[in-house]
């Protein structure tokens, strides 16, 4: 049979909530993308009876918004940090399970520690996300620290004999950008069938970097789309930013429109992540209740409208966007949270 691709701009839903959960901040790599920033997430993990309450507060029953309808889906990606480190994680994924929590995924840097393909279930989890910055051990670790290309790949089989779905996680860097081409052929060689694509952000240790880091808008659009097209003929799932919208598209903020939360072990609850180098947070969890912040926050920014688009972008990370020599916009930015999917279908 004729195998067909689906491109679609994923729109934001009202009656789907995404939590993502970063119960702990501690890390075995440091990489040079980080976006952890103990200075304004905590340097702590946190326990399980503090995780199981935390999840309550976000569970499908909880209703954060008027005249919605009932959600169709609450999602948990479980994040550190490294979440491994944290040997609460299979107790969480049992509660978030029991919570009625419609998707779990952890998204790990592969090295699996506290025996944590073992602990879990697989039929807990939907997904382990990887993190895989390279093709080869010298792009990769380059990134991502000595020695942890060998781990991943350890770390992907295993899962597999064990019966977990593995999905992969690519940052897209000055620094790996040549790599991605050679990402759909290297997924397919380990058995990876999903495949996130995400555009490296300024925010924790990588702003540091600057524009070493950054990737302008004609690489990427020359190069991601491409690869993202031949993934899908290798039957890969992929998935992967908008960044820069076309001229007839309507720009959506996803802090308005959307449910998203970005919780940290210190109580912080972003809904942009964008904002998260800043105290700009909607929400603190205090005694393990969940407080509305007063103004002004990111909650008030989300409202404002620029020719730019997403107004976070201008404010906090205004080297994204391209002008022309007259100070005019020429290519929009889309919400960080807007994605293209690309998946695969037999006629």
């Amino acid at each position: 049979m004729e195998k067909k691709k689906i491109y679609k701009t994923v729109e934001f839903r009202p009656d789907t909530r995404n939590v993502f959960f970063h119960i702990t901040t501690f890390c075995n790599l440091k990489c040079k993308h980080c976006y952890i920033n103990p200075k304004e997430h905590g340097d702590i993990s946190l326990d399980i009876d503090t995780i199981k309450k935390w999840l309550s507060l976000f569970s499908p029953d909880k209703k954060f918004k008027e005249n919605i309808d009932p959600l169709k889906s609450c999602n948990c990606i479980f994040l550190g940090g490294e979440p491994t480190l944290n040997p609460a994680l299979p107790d969480a994924v049992k509660e978030a399970k029991n919570l009625g929590y419609t998707s779990i995924t952890i998204d790990t840097n592969g090295y699996m520690f506290n025996d944590a393909l073992n602990k879990i279930n697989p039929a807990d989890i939907n997904y382990f996300s990887i993190s895989i910055d390279g093709h080869l051990p010298e792009i990769n670790d380059a990134i991502r620290g000595k020695g942890s290309f060998n781990k991943i790949i350890e770390s992907v089989k295993l899962a597999h004999e064990k019966g977990f779905a593995v999905s992969s996680i690519f940052t897209v860097s000055q620094k790996n950008l040549h790599s991605l081409r050679f990402m759909p052929d290297f997924l397919n060689s380990l058995g990876i069938k999903r495949f996130f694509i995400q555009v490296i952000g300024l925010r924790g240790s990588a702003r540091s970097f600057g524009d070493n880091l950054q990737v302008n808008i004609k690489d990427w659009l020359e190069i991601v789309p491409d690869v993202a097209q031949n993934a899908s003929k290798k039957n890969i799932y992929v998935t992967y930013p908008k960044v820069y919208l076309d001229k007839n598209d309507k720009f959506q903020c996803a802090g308005i429109v959307a449910e998203n939360f970005f919780i940290f072990p210190n109580g912080r609850v972003y809904t942009c992540p964008l904002c998260e180098d800043y105290s700009l947070h909607s929400y603190e969890i205090r005694e393990d209740k969940l407080i509305e912040m007063p103004k002004i926050c990111e909650r008030e920014l989300f409202t404002l409208d620029v020719p730019e688009g997403c107004v976070m972008n201008k404010l906090l990370h205004p080297q994204n966007i391209p002008y022309d020599n007259e100070g005019r916009v020429t290519s929009r930015i889309a919400c960080c949270m807007l994605k293209e999917e690309i998946a695969p279908i037999i006629s």
